[in-house]
């Protein structure tokens, strides 16, 4: 990261008089052009751009200041693209000295955000290595702002997350993600989920290696050849016995529920792989320890276990019992819910039939819904019909419920095919 040149070191009286010798030898674009170097060197950013804007419509024959709006479209385009040119020289530059928001002020419009969060990312990284006393505002700054823009005002969740995690822990990570990041579309909440379940499989698998090495449960040799073979915690756990009755504990039991619930949108096998990793250690903590969940979630261990099992093709029909179970027995406020997860398990196991029986037998809402983000991920009800050539079911539900526009969609569906 570059550090801007203190603006004592420029000399105002000496600019302000060579500035008016080259105007009155050079003309008004020699003086704004001086300037326009003088201030790039001492990296006076927000000046630049100004000047910058002053020379464009001088160089162009436009008045200096005041509104364009009489000036023809070709003038007004050349304008603009200098516009952009000053806003990507400038913002480039604050960013790179650190004044993050303040670069982020005019890279906005004139930069593809890629490129930004791509040189976020590596300015964090930057800062992350070589981290800031506390007492030094002017270097802890940078990444705060990074993080504000990333997660906060959504720029690049994951990134923000990554800083969370890197700075201030799991449980302010965990915390940041139900406030930020839990309310996104599926395909945004997923890699930062994924991230999430990453770092807590690491975080215990570490914990709880270093614990059965000291109480002599696994061998080094155990652990090597677990580590070497790209095992997870529920290696561990089978090499130790599975500490079924055993009341130690590894890492915080409501971030491991909180992550659980957060791995539900991901999608890749890696990630589900650990996830099932997780729930394994989650069924086997000390009852004082397995904090209930939301139906169908309430065993924590247990149904996350089946979900994520399922979804990498293992006891699918095991898991749709089992879902199937829990959504009967619901009461009326958590039913629909339920029948909402087993509706999405169904659906991403490619049993479309499944999917839709389990959306036509959801009741209605007892109160208040608030739809989830698993819920998100089911598709079009009507796609749901067709893929499972059950057009004629859900025209049937559709008259029984009044409604004829997915009937007449679902109708249109089966005809375009």
């Amino acid at each position: 990261m570059n550090k801007p040149t203190d603006a004592s070191t420029l000399d105002m009286a000496s600019l302000a008089d060579t500035l008016i010798s080259l105007q009155q030898a050079d003309g008004t674009k020699a003086m704004l052009t001086q300037l326009e170097e003088t201030l790039r060197s001492h990296r006076r950013w927000h000046a630049l751009f100004d000047v910058r804007m002053l020379r464009a419509r001088a160089t162009l024959g436009l008045p200096l200041t005041g509104p364009l709006s009489d000036h023809d479209a070709t003038v007004r385009s050349q304008l603009d693209e200098q516009t952009i040119a000053a806003c990507r020289e400038s913002g480039w530059g604050l960013l790179n000295d650190g004044q993050v928001s303040a670069g982020w002020m005019y890279l906005r419009a004139s930069v593809p955000q890629a490129e930004v969060t791509q040189r976020l990312g590596q300015l964090a990284e930057e800062l992350l290595a070589n981290p800031a006393d506390d007492a030094d505002e002017d270097s802890y700054q940078p990444l705060q702002e990074i993080l504000q823009l990333t997660l906060w005002e959504g720029l690049d969740p994951t990134l923000g997350i990554h800083i969370t995690l890197m700075t201030q822990g799991t449980c302010n990570a965990v915390t940041a993600y139900e406030q930020s990041v839990s309310g996104l579309p599926p395909d945004q909440q997923a890699p930062v989920a994924a991230l999430l379940v990453e770092h807590l499989h690491e975080e215990l698998f570490d914990n709880l290696a270093h614990d059965l090495l000291s109480r002599e449960l696994v061998s080094d040799a155990t652990l090597a050849d677990i580590r070497s073979a790209g095992g997870d915690v529920a290696a561990l756990l089978t090499a130790a016995g599975g500490l079924a009755d055993d009341p130690s504990i590894h890492l915080d039991a409501s971030h491991l529920q909180a992550v659980l619930r957060f791995a539900r949108i991901c999608t890749d096998p890696a990630v589900l792989k650990k996830a099932v990793a997780l729930a394994s250690y989650a069924c086997r903590l000390p009852a004082d320890f397995q904090y209930p969940g939301d139906v169908p979630f309430a065993d924590t261990g247990r149904s996350s276990r089946f979900f994520f099992t399922a979804l990498l093709g293992h006891e699918e029909d095991a898991a749709l019992a089992y879902f199937h179970e829990q959504a009967a027995a619901a009461d009326q406020y958590d039913a629909p819910t339920a029948y909402d997860v087993l509706a999405v398990l169904a659906a991403r196991l490619g049993r479309p039939a499944d999917a839709l029986s389990a959306v036509l037998s959801r009741p209605p809402e007892a109160g208040p819904s608030q739809p989830t983000p698993l819920a998100a991920m089911l598709p079009p009800l009507v796609e749901l019909a067709h893929a499972a050539g059950a057009g004629d079911k859900l025209r049937a539900a559709c008259l029984e419920r009044d409604d004829l526009v997915t009937f007449a969609a679902s109708l249109a569906r089966d005809a375009a095919s």
